[in-house]
């Protein structure tokens, strides 16, 4: 079932995924602390749900988030804000959830994904974008540092001179380009973009869901490995996976020529 018109996340039930939905248009979904805590506890009942194997993540309105509201980060004349409470308490345990899901997560960006918005976006499994979208890195022109994750993920998307640049000079990226740069995975027609973000949805939601996590495990130990610490990887994560009913079921459709029915359970 949605969510009720008022609440700041929405969350609508579909076969096998949910979709969450950042529900303050009138500010561009712009994040504050109740709208954090609103996500929190969306993300907690769709883990806590069995029949939910993927998470499609939007925006309500004409953008997917615009960052931090402002309005709630403003000190007193003469006091300066301690902004490193808002990334311990909100920004850091959202990113960290986010990557560390049971389940994939795809981002539909239907529209402006700036500050911290777009690297919400970012840290997603699969990006989808409106071909009129665009990716902002705002900080540079408050005089901050980018935050939730974006100096990790972007040097490793994009590559250093890229990140710099986007970081640095704090200026929109059309979805096209952020496609082109390899920095989200595909740019569709603002007209079909929700039925396309919903189609993977769905299709991801019929997969191996265990095999899934531990690909996205391996490609994150990736960034640090070395070769032989990442073939050890790959080794102890196939025994693993190789001891799912997912791959059992996999093989025995594979020879029995016919679709798998994939249950999404672990070892």
């Amino acid at each position: 079932m949605a969510g009720e018109p008022t609440d700041l996340v929405l969350s609508e039930r579909r076969e096998g995924y949910r979709v969450l939905t950042l529900n303050r248009p009138d500010r561009l979904n712009a994040f504050t602390g109740a709208m954090h805590e609103a996500l929190r506890a969306a993300l907690d009942d769709a883990v806590a749900d069995e029949t939910c194997r993927a998470l499609l993540l939007t925006g309500a309105g004409r953008g997917f988030c615009a960052g931090q509201d402002l309005s709630e980060r403003r000190g007193g004349e003469g006091r300066a804000v301690d902004l490193s409470q808002t990334l311990d308490q909100y920004y850091n345990p959202l990113i960290r959830r986010l990557r560390d899901l049971p389940m994939p997560v795809v981002c539909a960006v239907n529209g402006v994904a700036a500050g911290a918005g777009a690297n919400l976006a970012l840290a997603c499994d699969i990006v989808l974008a409106a071909r009129s979208a665009t990716f902002l890195q705002a900080f540079a022109r408050l005089g901050l540092v980018p935050d939730a994750g974006g100096t990790w993920v972007l040097p490793r998307l994009v590559g250093r001179a890229r990140a710099r640049g986007l970081a640095l000079l704090a200026e929109p990226l059309a979805a096209e380009t952020a496609e082109a740069w390899g920095m989200i995975w595909r740019v569709h027609d603002d007209a079909v973009l929700m039925d396309e973000a919903h189609r993977l949805a769905a299709r991801l939601a019929t997969q191996p869901t265990a095999g899934l996590r531990l690909i996205r495990d391996a490609l994150d130990a990736s960034e640090t490995n070395d070769l032989d610490r990442q073939l050890d990887l790959e080794r102890d994560l196939q025994g693993r996976a190789g001891r799912t009913p997912d791959y059992r079921e996999g093989v025995a459709a594979f020879l029995e020529k016919r679709p798998p029915r994939f249950t999404g359970g672990a070892s």
